[in-house]
């Protein structure tokens, strides 16, 4: 079954199946889809080198053990396990076709939970059964089961899925445009399978709980050879293109209030869910067909950490608080909004014009401001400045700022 639709009657459901036939059926035959849930994984430690696990493990008892990222194969593990006689034993843990396994082993996992749970209960070829784990300080990291978006009834056959044009590049691969259950789509493909498929699907576990008329919906995604991610289409492009693209000669007033109300009434969803986006942005703004401004990329953002390497740190948009001490919150999220308004009342002007990207910082700790855009309402450019401030705490709540966007879209025409 592709489709359904509530009928009048609560017993019933129209229904469209993969063939395009339309019928009824009875509602105890349809079974709602389930939000996918992240799995904490405390004993992870992610880039520890081979000498800081020894380091980390020195003194603990036999059994005791971490899981650590391998320095020398990308995309693979290590197992720390301190062993009879005080030693501490590596064992590389392999990724390969969405399984993992100990290497030399015979027995392959859905996801590391699943290993450390087995090996916790039986050595099984190791030195010693796993018994205590040694906890990562501070955030723990998570884990996402390719099973659960099956059970959760997420899960595409790409047999139905038409994967048409390019037209953009993600994060971890190309974007295309689609065609699936009769309904034009995004199709987000994984390039490389075994190093970041965690990544890509803890993005779509997120936006498996998320529903918003201002966040970009998730459709499905397709596990098997290939692993795609398929989400609703939108057909004008991210906002900042949009914006450069048509100019005061096309773009409203009424338009830009409309963009600002979106994205704002999307992000106080996101508030008010505690998930912190960390990159907001007119080019992680996305426009409908109907001209309605979606927020994107809000699923990804909470587990990937920005680098200051190779120029993807965004620091024009990013809170002083975020990029000295790596503290990102709803609030840093709210000074990223106060840059969204100045681009979108600068008609797609990169931030901080005229100022080299190595003095932006400094000049925003010294109380420097962008300027209003030219022809921006000084009600919009009060809410910018009340973004900007440098302590978190008095900057205004997303939904404060919606109620005042809603006010103000009210009288705009």
């Amino acid at each position: 079954m592709r489709s359904l639709f509530a009928t009048n009657d609560p017993n019933w459901y129209q229904a469209k199946n993969s063939y395009g036939r339309e019928g009824m059926i009875p509602a105890n035959y349809v079974q709602k889809r389930q939000e996918v849930s992240l799995q904490t994984m405390p004993w992870y430690h992610g880039k520890v080198s081979r000498e800081e696990a020894e380091s980390l493990l020195a003194g603990h008892m036999i059994g005791s053990f971490l899981v650590r990222e391998n320095g020398h194969y990308p995309g693979d593990y290590t197992l720390s396990l301190v062993i009879p006689g005080d030693v501490v034993e590596h064992y590389r843990v392999l990724q390969t076709n969405n399984k993992v396994e100990v290497d030399g082993g015979d027995l392959q996992f859905d996801t590391l939970l699943e290993l450390v749970e087995h090996y916790e209960k039986d050595a099984d070829g190791l030195c010693t059964r796993l018994s205590k784990p040694l906890w990562k300080t501070g955030n723990n990291f998570t884990t996402v089961n390719f099973k659960d978006f099956e059970r959760g009834g997420w899960v595409i056959n790409a047999e139905f899925l038409d994967i048409k044009e390019p037209i953009g590049k993600g994060e971890f691969g190309d974007v295309y445009k689609g065609c699936y259950n009769q309904q034009l789509v995004a199709v987000k493909q994984l390039k490389d399978r075994n190093r970041a498929a965690q990544t890509f699907l803890k993005e779509a576990s997120v936006m498996t709980s998320m529903r918003h008329p201002n966040l970009v919906q998730l459709i499905g995604v397709v596990l098997g050879e290939n692993i795609f991610l398929v989400t609703e289409f939108m057909g004008k492009g991210n906002l900042v293109e949009y914006l450069r693209s048509r100019g005061r000669s096309v773009i409203t007033k009424r338009d830009q209030i409309n963009f600002a109300t979106d994205t704002c009434a999307g992000m106080a969803y996101l508030e008010a869910k505690n998930l912190v986006h960390r990159d907001l942005a007119a080019r992680n703004v996305l426009v409908h067909e109907d001209g309605t401004a979606k927020v994107s990329d809000f699923g990804l953002a909470k587990f990937e950490s920005f680098s200051q390497e190779g120029g993807r740190f965004p620091i024009k948009w990013t809170a002083p608080e975020a990029i000295r001490k790596n503290v990102f919150t709803s609030k840093s999220d709210v000074w990223s909004f106060g840059i969204l308004l100045w681009e979108i009342y600068s008609f797609g002007r990169v931030p901080y014009p005229r100022i080299p990207l190595a003095e932006v910082v400094r000049h925003v700790e010294r109380g420097y401001r962008m300027e209003t855009p030219d022809g921006c309402p000084p009600e919009i450019y009060r809410i910018m400045r009340h973004t900007w401030d440098m302590e978190p705490n008095h900057r205004p709540l997303f939904q404060d700022i919606l109620n005042m966007l809603h006010n103000l879209r009210a009288t705009t025409v």
